[in-house]
């Protein structure tokens, strides 16, 4: 005969459950889900497979390029040369297919080279000279988009000078699922891990809830602050590995626009603007919830532009939620310590 839970084992389950039905994680799949279903029901065709995997697809390289703009923010800063670090490592990887023949392997690691330059750069400025991050990346933007433009020079690389095993990531799938996806998939979970098991990471949280407790308690501000746009840098880089893989053509409008869909994608996910909460998991289904709005509005035959507006909105929905909570977290702390008091 089966035993029956104990009392404790109930409130511990139940406890368990509360605690996921409030994940905005669980929030946001749900979303998703009733975004997908009312699609489909305008357009059948919504929910066949080459539809899916193109949805996956696209929101993969917003996903990768918002997870390391979550290491960015929790610290209470902001990189949006993400979109430029994209399109510079995208023509100078296909830029090198075509004029040396260079492996495709190589061909991944000198897009993360490159970000890696571009995010240390950033990173020096911000902890070095101490200029606020938006200004710096801001302006980074459009010296890498200047750059950029002078390399490329009015040229374009085609597809016919990518090798087809390197274009082959962008297009192939495994079991229904693209490769794309499956590689954002698992630099998602690798982080997502490193976020919750390793005092590094967690020393970004820290610096983001308040940065003077964070410098009493001892934390290198400044090298972690560095770390995190590097690694920002590292992932734009790959995903312009990526976005060529994909696309197999890249020009110097390559990752135009992408900064803030990262940045409405990372605080959509649960990110908080000011810094100190949020997740990689989360920052990806916010991705995938504006890609798959997106892909709705088109298939329903939408303007294209309600999908900004309607990013626009949830980004403001989501500040404003992250706002309040913040202040109902502070009036319970308040009113705790006044309990204690009284004791």
């Amino acid at each position: 005969m089966t035993a029956l839970p104990t009392p404790a084992v109930i409130d511990r389950r139940a406890s368990r459950l509360i605690s996921l039905l409030r994940a905005r994680e669980t929030g946001i799949a749900v979303v998703i889900v009733i975004v997908v279903l009312a699609a489909s029901i305008h357009n059948h065709r919504f929910l066949e497979a080459n539809s899916l995997q193109q949805l996956l697809s696209g929101a993969s390289l917003v996903a990768l390029l918002a997870v390391g703009e979550t290491l960015v923010l929790v610290t209470r800063n902001v990189d949006l040369s993400v979109g430029s670090v994209l399109g510079l490592s995208a023509y100078i990887v296909g830029d090198l297919f075509k004029s040396h023949g260079i492996p495709i392997w190589s061909g991944f690691l000198i897009g993360i080279g490159i970000g890696v330059v571009c995010g240390a750069v950033n990173g020096l400025i911000v902890t070095v000279m101490r200029v606020p991050s938006l200004v710096v990346t801001l302006g980074m933007l459009y010296v890498i988009r200047g750059v950029d433009g002078v390399i490329v020079n009015g040229n374009r690389i085609d597809p016919s000078a990518i090798p087809n095993g390197f274009t082959e990531v962008g297009y192939r799938n495994l079991l229904g699922v693209p490769w794309l996806a499956i590689i954002v998939a698992a630099v998602v979970a690798v982080v997502a891990y490193a976020m919750r098991n390793y005092r590094t990471s967690r020393d970004l949280y820290a610096i983001g809830s308040n940065p003077d407790a964070a410098a009493t308690a001892g934390i290198p501000i400044g090298r972690r602050v560095f770390t995190s746009f590097v690694v920002s840098g590292a992932l734009a880089g790959l995903a312009g590995a990526l976005f060529l893989a994909l696309h197999a053509e890249v020009d110097n409008s390559g990752g135009l626009g992408y900064e803030l869909t990262v940045v409405s994608a990372a605080v959509v996910g649960g990110v908080a603007i000011a810094g100190g909460s949020g997740t990689v998991v989360g920052a990806a289904f916010g991705a995938l919830l504006l890609n798959t709005i997106n892909q709705a509005l088109v298939a329903s035959r939408i303007s294209a532009f309600w999908n900004q507006a309607i990013a626009g909105a949830l980004l403001l929905a989501a500040i404003g939620f992250d706002h309040w909570l913040t202040l109902h977290n502070t009036r319970k702390l308040a009113e705790a310590e006044e309990q204690k008091r009284e004791l």
